[in-house]
């Protein structure tokens, strides 16, 4: 008789165990999802500026490869469109120009031969949607300074 009311007592003690397994696991499988997708957004994005940083690479690299320098004014090297996403414009400044000491590093006494110093700065736009707008744009700008030796000269 004992026994009977043991068991009676125990009537749906499995229903509410299990139901409440089934809760945590369903929460951990919600929370693994949303890390999940948090994980793959911030992969994407990124990738999306992985490739405005190399887009801005390719612009500065197109560049210097031109070797259009000017003294008087910014030479201004257009935009150009690498892929349907990316887009990079590049600008080439004159700085200014020292003069290169002779053989003896005499100071005070130039050879008549100039160091003319430039910044070439590529500004690169990686976009999601290439016809809009969206928050995961990404963008960069990469600046490089360099010298062309040349002979002592108003301008180059």
């Amino acid at each position: 008789m004992n026994h009977m009311r043991l068991h009676k007592s125990q009537n749906g003690a499995a229903l509410v165990v299990s139901l409440i397994l089934l809760m945590v696991i369903t929460v951990l499988a919600v929370s693994g999802m949303n890390t999940a997708t948090t994980e793959l957004a911030m992969a994407r994005n990124a990738q999306n500026y992985e490739n405005a940083f190399q887009a801005a690479e390719t612009g500065l690299e197109q560049a210097l490869s031109q070797g259009r320098f000017n003294t008087l004014a910014n030479t201004d090297l257009g935009q150009y469109v690498i892929t349907g996403h990316e887009s990079v414009t590049a600008v080439i400044a004159f700085e200014d120009s020292t003069l290169v000491p002779d053989r003896a590093f005499s100071l005070g006494v130039g050879s008549g031969i100039s160091a003319y110093h430039f910044n070439a700065t590529a500004t690169s736009e990686s976009k999601r949607d290439a016809g809009g707008v969206t928050d995961r744009d990404a963008s960069a700008i990469h600046t490089q300074a360099f010298y062309v030796v040349g002979p002592e000269s108003p301008t180059l």
